[in-house]
């Protein structure tokens, strides 16, 4: 039976943030969710949506977005604020009735909920700090870490993008309860791969040492073809300078500009120290790029053999990896080639069918009534 045939949706109350890939990964769910019987109650968190964001939402028929600009549990001293919002998060809870709780954080997993509660872990502050840094965070960090274990422990499941994350926080923070791998996907209606130009391609929160963007400009003085990067330079205390680099930094960009940079674009670079999926790669890869990216566990069991892998500390071996594709135009071919077959297994139809099979699993494990009310597609 369709979703016409159910008077009363499955309500879904989510978080997201506005800041990051997680507000990608939340359109694009909701998005290949639409044709199932359910509405989802969307918060937005960590700062208020640009335009393009509002836009987005606003296309989405299945989604309610009640917007807030409540700080995320990784940004600097937020627990007054988060404070704050367990309390709002709660109420809206019980005026919508949501039947499942889907967080893309941790620390709410541990409130008072009454639906079970799924917590994705998209990426955390200790992970980023033992790939990045390689040592665990500061003591400071010591409250971010209780108030995360806190709420993964009161989860019902864990979702993590990858098995290289799930292993990272389950070694982090010892998970007791049920896990699994889904993998992120990339809606490919709005990505094609047209004339490609020569440029090197690169996106994502440039402030953030994990993308390791830094070390593509090291690379830029050593490249025979333009650089651009797009994405957020600043944010809270964290920016780099582009001043002196041959490096063109486009700002943030909403997905029709993205994908407009992305079909023409050679290769998608990105030697990133830490990145758990990596939407943006896919993204390259969907367009026809070639991708050379960092040597580390999640890019290596997500790409395998469908992109050229260098270290994350060394710009010369960067800077001969795209350099060696450039001059070689039959393997810049085969490789890009290679990358958009590969990439079109990640499909939003695949992942919305896995998460679909899991909110049924949840309901079932925690309130047979609910999922017999709301029969699913």
């Amino acid at each position: 039976m369709g979703a016409a045939d159910h008077p009363s949706p499955l309500k879904i109350l989510m978080t997201a943030d506005t800041v990051g890939g997680v507000w990608t990964y939340t359109m694009d769910l909701c998005k290949a969710l639409s044709g199932y019987n359910i509405h989802f109650h969307l918060v937005t968190l960590g700062a208020r949506m640009q335009e393009w964001q509002q836009k987005e939402v606003s296309e989405l028929s299945n989604v309610i977005v009640y917007e807030t600009d409540f700080q995320l549990e990784w940004m600097e001293d937020p627990w007054e604020d988060i404070s704050s919002s367990e309390a709002y998060l709660l109420a809206l809870q019980k005026a919508v009735q949501a039947d499942i709780i889907h967080l893309n954080g941790y620390v709410y997993g541990s409130l008072n909920w009454e639906a079970p509660v799924l917590i994705v872990a998209h990426s955390d502050v200790y992970s980023w700090w033992r790939a990045v840094k390689k040592q665990n965070p500061p003591a400071a960090c010591n409250t971010y870490f209780a108030k995360v274990r806190n709420g993964l422990l009161h989860a019902n499941h864990i979702v993590a993008p990858s098995q290289a994350m799930i292993s990272e926080i389950n070694d982090i923070y010892n998970l007791r309860q049920s896990h699994s791998v889904i993998y992120n996907a990339r809606n490919a209606s709005h990505l094609h791969a047209a004339e490609k130009d020569g440029t090197v391609m690169c996106m994502g929160r440039i402030w953030d040492e994990a993308k390791n963007v830094q070390l593509l400009m090291q690379a830029s003085s050593n490249l025979h073809h333009p650089v651009k990067i797009a994405g957020d330079n600043h944010f809270q205390h964290n920016m780099l300078d582009f001043s002196e680099s041959k490096v063109r930094n486009l700002g943030k960009l909403s997905s029709v500009h993205i994908a407009r940079e992305l079909s023409t674009a050679s290769i998608y670079a990105l030697p990133a120290k830490y990145e758990p999926f990596g939407l943006s790669v896919l993204e390259a890869a969907l367009s026809g790029c070639a991708l050379v990216l960092g040597n580390i566990p999640s890019l290596r069991e997500i790409w395998q053999d469908n992109a050229v892998f260098v270290d994350t500390d060394d710009a010369d071996e960067l800077a001969r990896a795209i350099n060696h594709l450039m001059n070689d135009q039959h393997e810049l071919e085969s490789m890009a080639s290679k990358a958009q077959n590969h990439a079109k297994q990640f499909s939003t139809h695949r992942m919305a069918t896995q998460y679909m099979d899991l909110y049924r699993q949840l309901l079932q494990e925690y309130n047979q009534p609910v999922l017999e009310k709301n029969t699913l597609k």
